[in-house]
């Protein structure tokens, strides 16, 4: 996984290269893929970042020296250019985690049309034969997230706090409402959006005013900005859904988690590349590929709320719930 630099010198090197030499082709050993993965925010954000950092180091111990692993973390949507040329130019397979990288994976693909690239989050786009797009579906999962918090709040009143004012983003929010919406129809819903993911000082701000207004559950797409909503709510006495990773037990702040399997990705991305069958183009996860891609986990619902929970899912697969992209 990781290389040294071995300096040899004189007769041994000439020793080394004429047994190099004199081995048959099929007795080297293969060499090991080389993956580039940029995770824009932080690895420990305790959302989106981190679930994509959890799906790399499993792939890196599931596969061992059979890959070499180089990461750039948490830097501006302005070096994202550079960044993703810096991996491309070093690796066989580059992994972009977040559909904020999107729009530079396809520019940099261009560039480089032997390395192959995959996009944790992309949205369908244009098609390029060297670029995989892997649609986590969050609006889908926040449908039920929605549903889940109606179920679970207190007040009748429930709160939303996106990152990035994009398509997808946008989207899970509306979707989280008409969840919501979906168990209690007379249920009060704010959605705020900060325009930054790592911003705790806005998304602190979204959630205190959401609070105010008798909000007692709250979701999110942050990264680091999540930290901000913690703090409101723990200051608050008020309960948030996570997302990403089923993390129940670990902090009484949560009361439910929604799995976008965001590692799950990251994992499939290599696997496909390791064993060869790796393939360009757009392709959905979400609920249909299983509770490791997509899944609504209640910490401490009521056996009734569960089942409620099961069904909304079930509808969802089934097409009986209609829910928008992304």
């Amino acid at each position: 996984m990781f290389s040294r630099r071995l300096v040899l010198s004189g007769a041994f090197v000439a020793a080394a290269v004429a047994f190099t030499l004199a081995i048959p082709p099929a007795l080297h050993a293969a060499e090991p893929l080389k993956v580039g993965i940029l995770i824009p925010g932080s690895k420990s954000d305790k959302g989106w970042m981190e679930s994509g950092y959890d799906g790399l180091v499993a792939a890196q111990k599931k596969y061992g020296d059979k890959i070499k692993v180089q990461m750039i973390e948490n830097i501006n949507y302005a070096d994202m250019d550079q960044a993703l040329t810096n991996l491309a130019t070093k690796n066989d397979l580059v992994i972009g985690v977040g559909g904020q990288t999107q729009a530079s994976v396809y520019k940099i693909a261009k560039r480089f049309p032997k390395v192959k690239f995959s996009i944790v989050g992309g949205n369908e786009a244009e098609s390029l034969p060297n670029v995989a797009g892997y649609d986590v579906k969050q609006a889908e999962i926040a449908f039920a997230a929605g549903a889940a918090a109606a179920m679970l709040s207190k007040n009748g009143a429930v709160s939303y706090v996106g990152g990035l004012e994009i398509p997808s983003i946008v989207n899970a929010g509306k979707e989280f409402g008409n969840g919501a919406k979906y168990i209690n129809a007379r249920i009060k819903y704010f959605e705020n959006y900060t325009g930054d993911f790592d911003d705790v000082a806005k998304s602190k701000e979204a959630t205190l005013a959401a609070i105010a207004q008798g909000a007692d559950v709250h979701y999110h797409i942050l990264n680091l900005g999540l930290r901000g909503m913690e703090q409101a709510a723990k200051d608050k006495g008020t309960h948030i859904i996570g997302s990403y990773t089923d993390r129940c037990g670990s902090d009484p702040l949560y009361v439910a988690y929604s799995i976008t399997g965001v590692g799950f990705q990251v994992q499939y991305a290599i696997d496909q590349a390791v064993t060869g069958a790796w393939k360009p183009g757009y392709k959905e996860f979400g609920l249909q590929m299983g509770p490791q891609a997509s899944d609504m986990i209640m910490c401490n619902g009521t056996p009734e709320q569960k089942v409620k929970l099961d069904a909304i899912k079930k509808d969802i697969l089934a097409g009986k719930i209609k829910v928008l992209k992304g």
